[in-house]
């Protein structure tokens, strides 16, 4: 009371804090960080080892396997997976929620560092890393014109340094890069003749390649710095690099060898569009904003463009943030039409321009006074958060329209405007208080909810409730204020009848007589609310579940995999082929990038029978068909290409909430889960809805296997070591030092000519050299095997693993797990075999019992939120029956809409718990107003009815109708707040018409049982 006095009383003082607001929301906004989605926090941990060119079976057993049993023991780890494949090991931490991952972080590299010195020498340092998904590039940029190696060198030189320096960028990576290397290619023949080894050679290089402090030297007052130079500083230093001979002879290094200024041969090609490129991927600092790096970046492509050369071009291949924008600007329009549609619907029942201002005014205050909360609580301007303002946009005039009808009522009455404005606003204070914070305390429960959810949609529960809250201190202050300024004419009634207010009329009456007619037949009115909430409960087999709705983002994955072994040259003419087949879709491809080779992890592995496209279609308003239906065309058409195995599908953009079937398989043997897999696959692809089946079981790699006799090799005065160490020389080279020139540094290294080691029969016949300096067959001290080795090993919790995975067209989640369920209930497993079910059904069961929990919570709260404010037991409870048809709307609304029920669906639920029992807080309320003046209950109800009739429509309407644009799903990206807007529009809508007329006869059953009790204790 005092404060709406107040605000009546000094409306200067009260528009100078309006403005100060605006004034601070104006700035907060546009220093507002803007993403696609809210910061995802997931508590994963990674730590990558190379092995260089050992087998997965070696890398399990020598390096996953003492870094898994180190790392198992750190505080609040749940989960440890690891993958073994050749070269390299991968192993990942998953922590509990609410774990400090920078002390985890610390604690693993404490146990990384004690078992350090237990692996191989040949070991790279592992490294620990926090994954996030804001790893992922924010741009990628192709580099065409001239050589690759030209290319490269432009790179590294230029473009990168220049990236780097630009606002936000965190790093930036080459990919399709030439390394340069200085090759000595020996020759055999001319060895042979020197005697000479590849070790000699080695040890040779080093020593003269050395540059080193040797102490001080005084010279007067100063002292010199001793430092013998000793690096090679050209071609012909290493060509004139001294060797002496077992015979004592000084020979020069090109007396043996030839010395060559090369590349190192590519393991991968890149191609963007079909051509060959060079590809620079930028990645953004963790709290930089999206959108602005993107545009930085864009500006600096235009800026360094002009100081390349001519016949070099830059392209963004593909940029994140072009989503981004699309998404917040299809959000920011269906908030602008919800408020257009919502303003409307208030100048349709106030029949006034002013009247329709001064509620209207609420709308832009408490957005701009949300955007200044949202800065200082650290929140992102993003699809959810702007969901949430366009969810609230028809609940922020609630408060302000029961307040302005209130108002309007003593005005009627005679009273001056002043008295209007504190009177009116006043007596209604405490209700339009009590029903606000019934809608907020709904979403404290949400801060219990843990994962994916929680990182999504608590942002958007703050986003509502700081709007909220704006908009009922407005209700209370600024709309009294205006009323009293601006109301005058707009109160006046000159005899003229409106055509909706004759329609209300019409309504109010039918209401009234509809109405009566519940009170006298109360237990008919009760029957068919439980029938109508049992029938809507039959709906629910047909409506199904899932995770998070999918929004057409239009990114595709094509992933290429030939024949394990096959050659970089064969992956490359299957390529071909795909893209032959792709040119059929150019009309609804933007631009398409395909990496051929690389490896699996990125930083190690071979995989030259790889090819992945990452493909950008044009926006969703420019193509006839989704991005679900081009996919599913073009995997059909490229299912016709021989010799490959090629799967299509969806991306996700700046969030990866893994598969949406992922099947993980446990067991004690890698051999019986891969033969496992086959038969699990077998039975998961027969399910309707399953698309594009995978396994992390993959085909054998042939492997040939070289058993070296130690006894034999012994003989010769060789170890095991010394043959490998020729061996690996001979084949893959051997890196014997570095070369600087112009600030760059390259490998020296030694290798054989190609064509000595491109076939078995080279790797028989090859000359192992003995101490003496004699040369022998390897095949003397060695046995050749030829066999399939496994290309990659899975462990979970130390025990062997393998994952199936799944994506689903045309059907629900919940739907599809059940009958993938029903077909593993029915194999028979191996003792000591098992399969969890992992992925996105395994989130969504999880977060739907939080969720649910938090929901129970949110309606004890709302019930004692109404109990503290009415200073009663009973009322609430009454109110509370308007909470039972909800579930009517809701089932109701999903089946018509053909939406599963979903995360944002039971946001929307939980939200509904706080909405839909506004219309019953204000309708009991006044009924006890009428009733405390004397008014007879009957009449009271009725009354009540028909004078709250008014306000109680327009309060739903602008909240239903403005949310439509969201419910439609219009523009990029509103796919995600769609089953939110679609539950709370029929809930609310269902829940308001039982509302008006059941929420009176249980008032009366009520009543009755009270009067009841009295009269027993009198």
């Amino acid at each position: 009371m005092k404060l709406v006095n107040l605000s009546v009383k000094r409306p200067v003082g009260l528009i100078m804090i309006v403005l100060a607001i605006v004034a601070l929301g104006v700035v907060s906004v546009r220093n507002l960080v803007i993403d696609l989605f809210p910061k995802i926090d997931l508590p994963v941990a990674v730590v990558a080892t190379t092995y260089q060119d050992a087998a997965p079976q070696e890398v399990e057993n020598m390096v996953s396997r003492p870094v898994e049993s180190a790392v198992s023991t750190v505080e609040g780890i749940e989960t440890v997976q690891s993958q073994s494949q050749l070269g390299s090991s991968l192993v990942l931490m998953e922590f509990a929620n609410g774990v400090d991952l920078d002390q985890a972080l610390l604690d693993v590299r404490e146990k990384i560092d004690q078992v350090k010195g237990m692996l191989p020498d040949s070991a790279g340092d592992p490294r620990i890393m926090r994954f996030s998904p804001e790893q992922m590039p924010v741009m990628w940029i192709s580099i065409t014109g001239k050589d690759a190696a030209s290319l490269t060198q432009l790179a590294d030189d230029q473009l990168v340094p220049f990236f780097e320096r630009q606002q936000g960028v965190a790093s930036v990576s080459v990919e399709g890069a030439k390394q340069r290397e200085i090759a000595v290619l020996l020759d055999s023949t001319k060895m042979k003749q020197y005697q000479m080894s590849a070790q000699t050679i080695t040890q040779a290089l080093n020593s003269h390649n050395k540059t080193a402090s040797v102490g001080t030297v005084e010279k007067g007052t100063q002292d010199l710095q001793l430092r013998v130079v000793g690096e090679y500083d050209s071609l012909q230093d290493i060509a004139n690099t001294q060797l002496q001979t077992p015979a004592g002879a000084v020979i020069h290094l090109d007396d043996v060898a030839k010395i060559k200024d090369t590349y190192k041969e590519s393991g991968s090609v890149t191609l963007v569009n079909g051509k060959p490129a060079v590809v620079l991927s930028l990645m953004k600092k963790t709290d930089a904003n999206t959108v602005a790096v993107a545009d930085q970046i864009r500006s600096g492509v235009d800026k360094i463009a002009k100081n390349i050369p001519d016949d070099v071009h830059l392209k963004v291949v593909i940029d994140t943030s072009d989503f981004i924008k699309l998404s917040i600007q299809s959000v920011v329009q269906n908030i602008l039409l919800g408020g257009i549609i919502s303003i409307f619907v208030l100048l349709l029942f106030l029949k006034s321009f002013r009247a329709t201002l001064v509620i209207a005014l609420s709308i832009p205050i408490a957005i701009i006074s949300t955007f200044a909360l949202m800065y200082f609580t650290g929140e992102t301007l993003n699809v959810l958060t702007l969901g949430g303002l366009a969810l609230g946009i028809g609940m922020m005039v609630d408060s302000s329209i029961v307040i302005l009808e209130n108002i309007y009522a003593y005005r009627q009455r005679g009273y001056s405007l002043f008295e209007s404005a504190t009177k009116g606003a006043a007596e209604l204070a405490p209700a339009v208080i009590a029903s606000t914070t019934t809608t907020l305390v709904v979403f404290l429960p949400i801060v219990y909810v843990k994962g994916i959810a929680s990182d999504l949609f608590t942002p958007l529960a703050l986003t509502v409730s700081f709007s909220l809250i704006a908009s009922l201190v407005v209700a209370v202050t600024l709309v009294p204020m205006l009323s009293s300024k601006l109301l005058a004419a707009a109160m006046e009634d000159h005899g003229r009848r409106y055509w909706f207010a004759r329609l209300m009329d019409r309504v109010n009456n039918g209401y009234a007589r509809g109405l009566k007619g519940v009170l006298k037949y109360r237990k008919t009115t009760i029957f068919v609310t439980v029938l109508a909430i049992a029938g809507s409960l039959a709906l629910i087999p047909f409506i199904g579940a899932e995770f998070i709705p999918a929004s057409d983002q239009g990114q595709l994955q094509v992933k290429v995999e030939t024949a394990r072994g096959s050659s970089l040259k064969h992956t490359e003419s299957v390529v071909s082929h795909v893209t032959d087949k792709m040119n059929k879709y150019r009309k609804e491809i933007e631009t398409d990038y395909v990496s051929i080779g690389g490896g699996d992890f990125g930083f190690g592995g071979s995989g030259t029978n790889q090819a992945t496209y990452t493909i950008q279609l044009v926006p969703a308003s420019e193509r006839a068909k989704s991005t679900t239906a081009i996919m599913q065309d073009l995997d059909k058409e490229l299912q016709t290409i021989p010799g490959a195995e090629i799967s299509v599908s969806e991306m996700g953009a700046n969030i990866n909430m893994g598969d949406p079937i992922q099947i993980q398989l446990n067991g004690p043997e890698h051999e019986v889960l891969n033969q496992l897999a086959k038969r699990v696959m077998d039975e998961v692809a027969s399910v309707k809805g399953v698309h594009n089946v995978e396994s992390s079981a993959t085909e054998g790699v042939p492997q040939m296997d070289i058993a070296i006799d130690k006894e034999k090799a012994a003989m010769y005065g060789l170890s095991q070591e010394q043959v490998l160490s020729q061996i690996q020389t001979q084949f893959t080279g051997q890196v014997a030092g570095k070369y600087r020139e112009a600030g760059h540094e390259m490998d020296i290294t030694l290798m054989y000519p190609k064509d000595q080691h491109q076939t078995i029969g080279d790797l028989e016949d090859m000359q192992i050299q003995t101490q003496s300096g004699t040369s022998i067959p390897l095949e003397e001290v060695a046995v050749f095997k030829e066999k399939e080795g496994p290309s990659a090993l899975f462990r979970q919790n130390q025990q062997p693993q393998l994952n199936i995975t799944s994506g689903i067209v045309g059907r629900d989640l919940a739907g599809v797990v059940s009958d993938v369920e029903d077909k593993l209930n029915r194999l028979n497993f191996p003792e000591g075999y098992s399969y969890t079910m992992g992925g996105q059904a395994e989130d969504m069961v999880d977060s739907f019992s939080d969720l649910a929990k938090a929901l129970v919570f949110s309606i004890f709260l709302v019930y004692a939120v109404m109990a503290v404010q009415f200073e009663n037991f009973l009322f609430p409870f009454i109110i509370m029956f308007s909470m039972p048809a909800t579930v009517v709307g809701v089932l109701l609304g999903l089946f018509v809409t053909g939406l599963a029920l979903s995360i944002p669906a039971f946001i929307g639920i939980i939200m509904l718990a706080g909405i839909v029992v506004n219309n019953a807080i204000v309708l009991v309320d006044y009924i006890n107003i009428l009733r405390r003046r004397g008014i007879d209950r009957y009449e009271a109800i009725v009354e009540a009815g028909r004078s709250r009739l008014r306000p109680i429509l327009m309060t739903t309407l602008t909240t239903i109708l403005g949310m439509v644009p969201l419910a439609l799903a219009l523009g990029e990206g509103a796919e995600t707040q769609q089953p939110l807007a679609v539950t709370i529009i029929f809930g609310l809508g269902i829940s308001s018409i039982f509302t008006l007329f059941l929420v009176p006869v249980v008032y009366t059953y009520f009543d009755d049982l009270t009067a009841k009790i009295v009269r027993k204790r009198k």
